[in-house]
């Protein structure tokens, strides 16, 4: 580790859980997230700051005014801009060593199993239970970690999957994918600004604790927040012996 590295990850590497060992595990991982909204902005900023060594970036779509409520790494002069690009501007503006790939296309089953093959992590940033079914099949079958995260209104969730542990359920141990749960959307029931920061900074924290090897994850408990009256509370989950995604090798 060079000495500018020392001292920009200064405040890690004090850490005994973390140190040069784990500093280093981070610089050279690979992280793909999955959505350049509200989530993957402070996600990605953090990740960045925290020297992960590249990052992947997918969304299809453009910075918009009403974005810029919430999603901080984008700009007013950004507006019509490729998200994924705007967003590289915001790390690179951050932490100039990272390295960032844009994907300026929508993630589906086929691209997210060559996707998720080359990296180490995968947080999901996206907005929608097809795309999160579709990183749950391609993680099973490349035996990768993800975070998962989702906010609207005043109410955020957040778990993390690891397919290399054996007593990880996967994301259809939680909602299996012949009984969608209903799903809406921010443009309709809106979503307050701060809150998505929070669990977008949550979800790098959970990043980091894996990719470090330090600390206990969210693996098999799902974290609720509740921003109206700030009340943070916790559901255990377990592995399904009868779950159609991971009770069946898939690889």
């Amino acid at each position: 580790m060079r000495d500018e590295q020392l001292l920009r990850y200064s405040r890690h590497i004090l850490m005994p859980e973390m140190g040069i060992e784990g500093q280093t595990r981070v610089l050279q991982s690979r992280v793909l997230i999955v959505g350049a909204g509200g989530l993957g902005c402070a996600a990605a900023l953090y990740l960045a700051s925290s020297g992960v060594g590249h990052l992947t970036l997918v969304d299809d779509d453009h910075v918009d005014l009403t974005n810029l409520q919430r999603q901080i790494a984008h700009t007013t002069e950004r507006v019509g801009q490729a998200k994924v690009e705007s967003l590289k501007q915001s790390i690179l503006a951050l932490n100039p060593e990272v390295s960032v790939t844009c994907i300026p296309s929508r993630a589906d089953a086929q691209h997210l199993l060559t996707w998720v093959q080359n990296t180490d992590l995968v947080v999901d940033a996206c907005d929608n239970f097809a795309t999160r079914q579709w990183i749950n099949t391609a993680c099973l079958a490349h035996q990768k970690p993800w975070v998962s995260a989702g906010a609207i209104s005043a109410q955020a969730q957040i778990t993390v999957f690891d397919p290399r542990r054996e007593d990880s359920p996967c994301y259809a141990c939680l909602y299996p994918a012949d009984a969608p749960p209903q799903e809406e959307s921010c443009s309709s029931m809106g979503v307050i600004a701060p809150l998505v920061g929070m669990v977008g900074s949550i979800q790098a924290l959970e990043a980091l604790k894996v990719l470090a090897i330090w600390g206990q994850s969210l693996v098999g408990r799902l974290m609720m927040i509740e921003a109206r009256e700030m009340r943070v509370s916790e559901m255990k989950f377990k592995k399904q012996s009868h779950c159609k995604a991971c009770s069946t090798p898939t690889h």
